[in-house]
């Protein structure tokens, strides 16, 4: 019998959006199990705290669909992304590309990680045509000022970052 097929799908997801949900739900039929991994990353100055991004991504991965959600767990992390894929049991490591600029990074983190672990895979995903110009920087950013988010983020996360800007 073939041993599963277990990826890693990091992020800071702060927020999470509907490109890194396109990710997941994509990335959840071609494994057996997906754990998204949600890095501390206290460096990047996170909206959230890690806790209220894990639940943040638990919420919104409870309604995939065709059952996937039963095959996608959510867990934080704040050591290397190799150390933690090896503890998850992973082959693979997912990651989104949005665009050309995202590539030459993902390449070299992609082979930094092949030195570190050459039996963990990374896999990179294109981002879906309506989904490529999400970045959670910039929904961060649009949200902090009024704007519509609509379009990028679901009415849950929406709400979410509406009660951070009126500093509740």
């Amino acid at each position: 019998m073939a041993s599963e097929r277990i990826g890693v799908y990091p992020g800071t997801f702060d927020p999470i959006t509907n490109g890194h949900m396109d990710i997941i739900q994509r990335a959840a039929t071609v494994m057996d199990r997906l754990v998204v991994g949600v890095a501390v990353n206290a460096g990047k100055g996170p909206l959230f705290s890690v806790e209220e991004r894990v639940r943040m991504v638990r919420d919104e991965v409870a309604g995939l669909n065709d059952g996937d959600s039963e095959r996608v767990s959510v867990a934080a992390f704040e050591n290397l992304l190799m150390d933690f894929a090896v503890e998850q049991g992973a082959c693979m490591i997912v990651r989104g590309l949005r665009a050309v600029s995202d590539f030459d990074y993902e390449f070299q983190m992609a082979s930094m990680n092949a030195k570190l672990n050459s039996g963990v895979e990374t896999v990179c995903l294109m981002a879906s045509d309506k989904h490529q110009f999400i970045a959670s920087r910039l929904v961060k950013e649009i949200a902090m000022l009024g704007g519509d988010i609509s379009a990028f983020v679901s009415p849950r996360v929406a709400g979410l970052l509406e009660e951070r800007r009126a500093g509740r």
